[in-house]
């Protein structure tokens, strides 16, 4: 064979592969599929070619549409949830949609996981007439372009074709639903010239019909409450970078403690801009993110890690995160868990912890079940001062109720306990340990999310909002402070306590 023969050989065979790798890519991608769980549902995520976003909401509530999202458009069917009534449900939504971030990342990253794993395998197929045109080799291609010619090789050739019509089957068609039969209007149509929305939904889509109408009620009040959510959360983020606040000294590190969020996202960018004010690149997190620790509950995880992804993360969980749903999940978002193991903290110090053992049904070690909370802080202790023997002493534990530390402090093997769970804050309280020099101090954090009761979501916090601020010199505590948010918007800053851990 000449070489411009087998250049052209080449080239005919490199199209074909490539037109036949994307046109199965393509049709992998567009038929592909997802569930994740999205706005407290399990939903099923498929891509579209319409570039909008559709939200399929189910048969009591009417479906949504957002118009040009990008080159690739994304059908979201909601399916099963944990929730008390429509009104409650149709509020979460709303709760949630003062700040998308966390969802709209998780669909994007959902749909590009969806294209890589598509264009792999169309590569794959694509690659087939390659391997299968130099395994045959030249002789026995000679032979079957020769049987093309033969009425058996005409017909393999025309089934051969009509495969993929066959697998495609144009002809076939959905029978027209209900659904179909609803007409889409902008929420500034629907709502109507008496109401005022804000500019960021009047152009958002919805699907009208007998349900739609009888649900007016509930989509404007939803309207009303995102409206209010988003300003309340907005002005707070602003004016937490305006508080005075004490900021690190050279060599100095902060942390900034979260605890009892209880599912309000909303106070993330609150707390976030408050660290960022501080100076803070760590974020503790004391644990009781949700309210059941259920899996319809990844919302408020989602709005956790994405808020802080870019800091040093580590995190326990509390009483009200039950199983191992809420750990698991942080963890494979990037935050270290601790799990009653000494770890290097990034202020050059050591960092101990371990979950609530009233959710988690924790036990000896990790791994026996039945231990009381009183057994557990004993086992806390027991990793705290064996570490400090090993010349290791801890720097800070890191719980959920700074009570299960206690032992840890009275045998005068830690620096500082902190936590949070009872949603008032506390200390620094000194605590005078076993032995000379000695003195640990504990620190109770007061509720992040503001919660009067076991979930926090709301337009406003239900009660006063907190954070607190550590600071760490030399690989040790040396101060703490309080930052309060008001339930009317405003602020209270507590001063900066110095601490003296043991030498």
């Amino acid at each position: 064979m000449s070489l411009s023969r087998r250049l052209l050989v080449g080239v005919v065979l490199g199209c074909l592969s490539a037109t036949l790798g994307l046109v199965v890519a393509v049709s992998l991608f567009l038929n592909s599929s997802r569930t994740v769980v999205l706005v407290g549902h399990d939903t099923v995520v498929r891509p579209t070619m319409s570039r909008d976003a559709l939200v399929r909401t189910g048969p009591l509530l009417p479906d949504l549409r957002i118009r040009d999202v990008g080159p690739v458009g994304v059908d979201l069917t909601l399916g099963k949830t944990e929730v008390g009534s429509i009104e409650e449900l149709v509020e979460r939504y709303a709760y949630i949609a003062g700040d998308p971030t966390a969802p709209v990342d998780k669909v994007q990253g959902v749909v590009v996981d969806m294209a890589v794993s598509a264009a792999l395998r169309g590569l794959g197929v694509g690659l087939v007439p390659v391997a299968f045109f130099l395994l045959l080799g030249r002789h026995r291609r000679g032979q079957l372009f020769r049987g093309l010619g033969t009425r058996q090789g005409q017909l393999a050739l025309v089934l051969l074709l009509a495969l993929p019509l066959l697998v495609w089957q144009p002809w076939e068609s959905s029978e027209e639903t209900q659904q179909d039969q609803g007409e889409w209007q902008t929420l500034a149509d629907f709502a109507g010239p008496d109401v005022v929305l804000p500019q960021e939904v009047q152009d958002i889509e919805i699907r009208t019909g007998p349900v739609t109408t009888q649900s007016k009620r509930l989509v404007l009040s939803a309207i009303d409450t995102y409206d209010k959510s988003k300003a309340f959360y907005s002005t707070a983020a602003e004016g937490a970078a305006a508080l005075d606040l004490r900021e690190p000294e050279e060599g100095e590190t902060v942390a900034l403690l979260v605890s009892d969020r209880h599912d309000n996202i909303g106070m993330d960018r609150v707390a976030r801009a408050i660290g960022e004010a501080a100076g803070a690149s760590v974020v503790l997190d004391a644990g009781d993110d949700t309210s059941t620790g259920q899996p319809w509950e990844a919302f408020s995880l989602d709005s956790l890690a994405g808020t802080f992804d870019d800091w040093d993360r580590f995190g326990v969980t509390g009483n009200h995160d039950h199983g191992t749903f809420v750990g698991t999940y942080l963890a494979d978002q990037g935050w270290t868990m601790l799990d009653g193991e000494v770890v290097d903290a990034p202020w050059g110090g050591t960092l101990l912890g371990v979950d609530d053992p009233r959710s988690s049904g924790l036990g000896s070690w990790r791994d026996e079940s039945g231990l009381s909370f009183t057994e557990v802080g004993e086992r806390l202790a027991d990793a705290a001062c064996a570490a400090a023997e090993d010349g290791e002493r801890v720097s800070t534990v890191l719980v959920h109720d700074a009570n299960l530390g206690r032992e840890a402090l009275d045998r005068g093997c830690v620096d500082l306990v902190v936590g949070g769970h009872t949603h008032v804050q506390a200390g620094p309280d000194a605590v005078e340990g076993e032995g000379d020099d000695a003195t640990g101090y504990t620190w109770t954090n007061g509720t992040t999310g503001g919660a009067a009761y076991a979930i926090a979501l709301g337009s406003k916090p239900r009660r006063d909002a907190d954070v607190s601020l550590v600071t760490y010199a030399d690989g040790r505590p040396v101060g703490l402070q309080w930052v309060r948010l008001r339930t009317d918007g405003s602020w209270l800053v507590g001063d900066w306590a110095p601490v003296t851990p043991a030498p």
